[in-house]
């Protein structure tokens, strides 16, 4: 597949971290969105003790969701027990939700552990819950390498959080 240079969305991660201070890494902008209060704007859909669930702005695919703990780290192996415990149960509650709202037929749920595993944001672990359907790999990616997301994010966004 072709890459297709895409400044915009550096620009747009580097906007969220604060300045690096002696022995500290920035704050990432999963940090900047659960310490701010515009959910929609920043397009948080959900908040636990633990963890929220926000959209990716550079979806897969629509309804491509993100459960992020609330505190920032960059290894799996730093989550605690009662951490672990309320992202699997907030990836239930995702799932629900996008079964009611969208109708998927599959998922896929994951993550990527380092620059060299693919993070484009791996300063703060995050886990990808994007929802699937048969036939959602069409002649736009296979042809054109072209990923067309079919509904507008905003109101994607407004139908999660009410069913979240």
């Amino acid at each position: 597949m072709k890459r297709m240079w895409s400044p915009w969305r550096s620009r747009y991660i580097q906007s969220f971290k604060a300045p690096a201070k002696k022995g500290k890494k920035g704050r990432s902008l999963f940090s900047a969105a659960r310490a701010s209060d515009a959910d929609r704007k920043n397009l948080v859909l959900w908040r636990g003790k633990h963890c929220f669930v926000i959209m990716n702005r550079y979806p897969y695919n629509s309804g491509h969701l993100m459960i992020v703990p609330n505190r920032q780290t960059s290894t799996v192996l730093d989550l605690t027990p009662p951490e672990m415990t309320e992202i699997m149960e907030t990836l239930q509650k995702a799932v629900r939700a996008l079964d009611a709202v969208m109708r998927p037929q599959g998922y896929n749920f994951g993550a990527n552990f380092g620059r060299a595993a693919g993070a484009g944001i791996d300063d703060h672990v995050h886990f990808h819950v994007v929802p699937r359907w048969n036939g959602d790999t069409n002649f736009m990616p296979v042809l054109a390498e072209t990923k067309i997301i079919s509904e507008d994010m905003e109101a994607t966004w407004k139908k999660l959080r009410a069913r979240m």
